[in-house]
C-alpha cells in the first residue's frame, strides 16, 4: 500500500542533503578545509556521512567531540564559523541530484503540484546548489533551517507550508531520508516516506518506524 497517494497531494515538502542530493563530499572537503584552518586533524568521509543531517552546528559538535573529546563553546563557534564561510562559498562542487529526483520533480511540476524543498542548511548554500543543479524551475521556495528559530525535527517549517498555502494536511506529503524528517512530518501531522539511499546519522532508517521506504522516487510514478 503507498503512502503517497500523489493523485490527492497538491504540496509535496523535500529534505535536501541525502533526499534530493549526495552533498556529503562537499560537507567532507569544507570540513576538513576548516579543520586545516583551526589546526586540528582531518576526518573521513565516512565518518561525515553519519555526523550530517542534524544542522550544521550539530554536525560541528559531532566533529569536535570526535577530535578533541569535550566541546568547548569557543572552539565551537571558530569551527561553525569558519565551516559556513568555507562552505557557503562554494557549497556545490560535487553535489548531484541522486538518480530518479529530476524525474520526480518534472513529474511534479507537470502535474501543478506546489514543490517545496525544507532543510536543515542554512538557506543560502540550499538555494545555491538547488541554483546549480537546475532544479530552480521545479520548487515554489527553499526553505533553510535559518528561517525560523525551529528546524526539524520540529515541525515549524512543514506547518508553515500548510498555512501558507493554505492547504489541508492531507494535501501535503513530506519526503525525507532521516528521523528528522519522520518526526517533523509526525509532528505536523503528514505524511512522510523516507528514501533508503540517504543520511540517517548511521542509524537504520527502519527503526524510527516510518509509513513508506523507496529506493528511487520514480517508484511512487508507477
Amino acid at each position: 500500500m503507498s503512502v503517497a497517494k500523489l493523485d490527492q497531494r497538491q504540496v509535496i515538502l523535500f529534505d535536501l542533503d541525502g533526499t534530493l542530493v549526495d552533498s556529503a563530499f562537499d560537507l567532507y572537503r569544507a570540513m576538513n578545509m576548516s579543520l586545516n584552518v583551526l589546526q586540528l586533524p582531518n576526518v573521513t568521509e565516512e565518518q561525515v556521512r553519519v555526523w550530517i543531517g542534524k544542522g550544521t552546528a550539530l554536525f560541528c559538535q559531532s566533529t569536535l567531540q570526535y577530535l578533541v573529546g569535550e566541546v568547548q563553546p569557543a572552539q565551537h563557534k571558530q569551527l561553525l564559523d569558519t565551516f559556513l564561510e568555507i562552505y557557503n562559498a562554494d557549497p556545490c562542487v560535487d553535489t548531484k541530484p541522486f538518480e530518479g529526483i529530476m524525474q520526480f520533480l518534472a513529474w511534479g511540476k507537470a502535474q501543478g503540484k506546489t514543490l517545496v524543498c525544507v532543510t536543515n542548511k542554512p538557506e543560502a548554500p540550499a538555494r545555491m546548489i538547488v541554483e546549480q543543479l537546475g532544479m530552480n524551475d521545479y520548487f515554489d521556495d527553499v526553505i533553510g533551517g535559518d528561517r525560523f528559530t525551529e528546524r526539524k525535527p520540529h515541525p515549524r517549517q512543514l506547518l508553515h507550508c500548510v498555512e501558507y498555502y493554505q492547504v489541508s494536511k492531507q494535501q501535503v506529503l513530506m519526503i525525507g531520508d532521516s528521523v528528522n524528517d519522520v518526526e517533523a512530518a509526525r509532528r505536523a501531522g503528514v505524511d512522510c516516506i523516507v528514501v533508503s539511499y540517504g543520511y540517517n546519522h548511521g542509524e537504520n532508517i527502519l527503526d524510527c518506524q516510518p509509513q513508506q521506504v523507496v529506493d528511487n522516487l520514480t517508484e511512487l510514478l508507477a
